[in-house]
């Protein structure tokens, strides 16, 4: 008898740790503490009377001090430890606090000149592009964005020559002496193609970055739409680089950048609409995303 008894003494031990063990590996889940009258407790005030309830269980059977005293004392200790760092570790807020935001002083102004821009998207430019996007194929829309990206070389190949960057401004060359002969014009991209020669995406306000010129403020300007102070004064120099607007007059050379503007659009139809959707301020989110966008672009 007495060693049928210390078998059912110690499977009744294993039984009350496996059950122990198994509320402290179970997730979590909270309750208000009020609840239209009626007071709920917290995890670790169930689970503290769960293990009082065990220990009379198991005093009631004769075993004295089993879970009762220090022992349970300290268990329910740890529970409750464990419950406050549970709470305290939220590893997304330290993400959002990492997460580099743009000064946006002048954000009441930004706003309106957001709203004009999205209005002027929906009302003209994408129903223009839409109308566009039906009448020539993708593939002759391609090669035009390859022409104008072509006729941009003398912007990208000064920026990559301020920063130092001599084997980006050998591929800059490489790839307007290839595309503007073999590729007929810059219609398509022979250098990409056959030479694994990517575009180099650079501009004079990556150049800025370089030598350490903050980004100043947001800004969200009519008809061009976000910028960077800095990135907006890289845009204004690039107009004097451009060869295009030394050779065409002022006029023509509006058109055939808004020209430009519509075929560009016509291959990103539905991106714009999507960041709308997916975002609670559309704003915010257009802000954000074009600034770690040009941060990218200046990390490579």
């Amino acid at each position: 008898m007495r060693k049928s008894g210390r078998v059912l003494f110690f499977l009744m031990c294993w039984s009350c740790i496996s059950v122990s063990s198994s509320f402290a590996d179970k997730p979590q889940t909270w309750w208000p503490d009020h609840v239209e009258g009626e007071t709920f407790l917290t995890v670790a005030e169930v689970r503290g009377e769960e293990l009082d309830q065990e220990a009379e269980y198991v005093d009631g059977q004769g075993n004295q001090g089993h879970l009762a005293g220090p022992d349970s004392a300290v268990l329910k200790l740890s529970l409750v430890k464990d419950e406050e760092e549970i709470d305290d570790d939220e590893p997304w807020d330290d993400e959002a606090e990492e997460m580099e935001t743009i000064p946006d002083p002048l954000e009441p102004v930004n706003r309106a000149f957001f709203q004009f821009n999205d209005k002027l998207y929906f009302w003209v430019l994408k129903p223009v592009a839409t109308g566009y996007e039906t009448v020539l194929p993708e593939l002759a829309r391609v090669c035009i964005r390859n022409f104008f990206s072509n006729l941009a070389m003398p912007i990208r190949a000064v920026s990559c020559l301020l920063q130092g960057k001599l084997a980006g401004l050998g591929k800059v060359v490489v790839r307007f002496v290839v595309n503007s002969t073999v590729g007929f014009l810059g219609f398509q991209d022979v250098a990409k193609q056959a030479l694994g020669f990517p575009l180099q995406d650079e501009d004079l306000g990556q150049v800025f970055a370089f030598y350490g010129i903050g980004p100043g403020f947001y800004l969200d300007l009519p008809f061009l739409g976000p910028y960077s102070l800095r990135s907006a004064v890289g845009w204004g120099g690039g107009l004097f680089v451009n060869p295009l607007n030394y050779a065409v007059d002022f006029w023509p050379n509006v058109g055939i950048r808004t020209y430009d503007i519509v075929n560009s659009t016509s291959l990103r139809i539905g991106e714009y609409e999507a960041m709308k959707e997916a975002s609670l301020d559309p704003y915010v989110a257009m802000r954000d995303a074009y600034y770690q966008y040009r941060l990218n672009l200046i990390e490579k």
